[in-house]
């Protein structure tokens, strides 16, 4: 959305341009108005303007000073002088300040038009260059390590990706290729004095202990890693090509409790360590973290400075608990962004994954339910209704302890008060808006002789300018300030037919400051002055 700001001292000016230029033809889709390089200024703070078309004369801060400023504050904000002042000196010292182009007033419709649509395929090329290819090859470089930890976090976590996906992903965040390879997991947690560290520290001694990781391990093993919710660092790893294939697992351990002693030796801290058993990337790098997780949890525990193995009998494929209900992005989430149907596609996933592994399993009939229940609860809650109100007759299926005794059963109940949830938030804010469409509407009709700028009516409501010009085009489909304009001219076409006032004088009403801005706005509106239109009427 470009959005262009008109600065001149002379309200006439000002209020000319921006009522009968047709800006939206050219992709204008919001003009503010300001009457002062201080005022200009005051809205630059508030919004984010693309174009600022500015007198060069003003009182106080002079064109040329408010075009300085932007340059030094808003680089990406364009600047073009509108002065009747034709001294070259002036155009000079425009060029000077970094100025788009220079228009003599009085400056033609087309030419101003024209002028703009330069200065906007100008911003156009430049946002190009932005997010060209090699500038997001730049930045991806400088953020590397972060992107490969949080891809690696969502294979964990079971986030499912396409093959060709996860190629992609990879190759550009220049991993090794650990498709279709065995691999283990290294998972490490800092204890001890670690724990006293803060924030800052602690960052520090992680990214030695990853780079000592690569020192150790590097000789025969590509590695990956992350830092998971349990702050443990996890290492997925996977033999070298030309690596020696006899005692892998001894190695693997050997070299693990020479990083333990290193960590104490050099770092002054204490770290426990446990090695997976093989399995298949990328399809069975879920498993083999939850089974290290529980394998760490109960044979670990508490207990610190310990090195631990698992053994292939230790795998399990698939684990007693539900994939589809825990792995990213959670029904929390996807409630909370009113991501509706992405939601009913992953309730979806999870009771066919109920159907296919857990048909017979009241138990997980009970975690599914529970789950979804207190995700139903927590998006009602958060938006300040009761359950009961949203779903209806289905909160009584609740009260009743657990009425499901079969996974469609339970997909039914869970799917249908999901659409009653939407159907009435939907409507709540539905509502809502129509509530704030009329008050806006009602503020424009009072205030027609004083203020209706955007800023004003944002005033009233209670709301950021932005978001009030967006909800109005939403709702309604007009720009607002095109409403405006048409409250304005459909009110001055009444007074001219009905009316004895003077033509300047109903200028006043409408908040025009000069009747020249008048007579051309209605012009430009009804094809005729205002004189002609009350004679066609007399």
């Amino acid at each position: 959305m470009i959005q262009l700001l008109i600065v001149d001292d002379e309200a006439h000016v000002v209020d000319r341009l921006h009522a009968t230029i047709d800006w939206a033809s050219i992709g204008i889709e919001q003009v503010f108005k300001a009457y002062s390089g201080k005022e200009a200024l005051e809205l630059l703070e508030q919004f984010s303007i693309d174009i600022v078309l500015t007198d060069i004369q003003m009182p106080g801060i002079s064109g040329l000073q408010l075009i300085a400023e932007i340059n030094r504050r808003w680089q990406k904000t364009k600047c073009i002088l509108l002065s009747g002042y034709s001294d070259f000196n002036y155009a000079k010292e425009a060029i000077l300040q970094g100025t788009e182009d220079y228009l003599l007033k009085p400056v033609t419709e087309p030419d101003l038009l024209a002028a703009v649509g330069r200065v906007m395929e100008k911003l156009q090329s430049e946002w190009q260059e932005v997010f060209s290819k090699q500038r997001l090859s730049y930045t991806v470089k400088e953020n590397l390590p972060l992107l490969r930890g949080n891809l690696l976090s969502d294979l964990l976590q079971g986030r499912k990706l396409t093959e060709q996906s996860l190629r992609d992903k990879m190759q550009m965040l220049e991993l090794p290729d650990f498709h279709e390879h065995p691999c283990v997991l290294m998972m490490i947690r800092l204890e001890s004095d670690f724990l006293e560290y803060d924030m800052s520290r602690l960052s520090l001694m992680e990214y030695a202990i990853s780079n000592m990781v690569e020192e150790l391990f590097a000789e025969k093993f590509d590695s990956w890693h992350t830092k998971d919710a349990h702050d443990y660092l996890i290492f997925v790893m996977k033999k070298k090509p030309l690596a020696e294939d006899q005692e892998d697992s001894s190695w693997l351990e050997r070299t693990a409790s020479v990083l333990q002693s290193a960590v104490k030796n050099y770092l002054k801290g204490k770290i426990s360590i446990l090695l997976s058993s093989w399995g298949q990337f990328p399809s069975e790098v879920t498993s083999l973290y939850n089974a290290s997780l529980n394998a760490f949890r109960k044979q670990i525990g508490s207990e610190h400075e310990l090195l631990m193995r698992l053994g292939d009998e230790s795998v399990q494929p698939e684990l007693s608990a539900l994939q589809r209900l825990y792995e990213p992005p959670t029904l929390n989430h996807l409630l909370e962004a009113a991501r509706w149907e992405d939601t009913e596609d992953k309730l979806t996933l999870i009771f066919d994954e109920m159907e296919a592994k857990f048909s017979e399993s009241q138990e997980h009939l009970l975690e599914v339910y529970f789950s979804v229940a207190s995700a139903f609860a927590y998006i009602a809650h958060k938006n300040g209704r009761p359950l009961h109100q949203l779903i209806g007759g289905d909160y009584d299926r609740m009260t009743e302890g657990i009425p499901f005794r079969t996974v469609n059963q339970l997909r039914d109940w869970t799917i249908r008060s999901l659409h009653r949830m939407r159907e009435d938030m939907d409507q709540e804010r539905k509502d809502s808006r129509v509530t704030l469409i009329n008050d806006i509407r009602s503020f424009i009709d009072q205030h027609l002789a004083n203020d209706v700028s955007l800023q004003s009516i944002a005033d009233h409501v209670f709301l950021h300018p932005v978001y009030v010009s967006k909800i109005y085009k939403l709702e309604t489909g007009d720009n607002l300030s095109d409403y405006v304009n048409r409250v304005r001219m459909d009110r001055a076409a009444y007074l001219l037919k009905n009316g004895h006032d003077k033509i300047y004088e109903i200028a006043t009403q409408l908040g025009y400051q000069r009747p020249h801005s008048f007579n051309h706005a209605f012009k430009k509106h009804y094809g005729m002055t205002p004189q002609e239109y009350r004679d066609q009427y007399s």
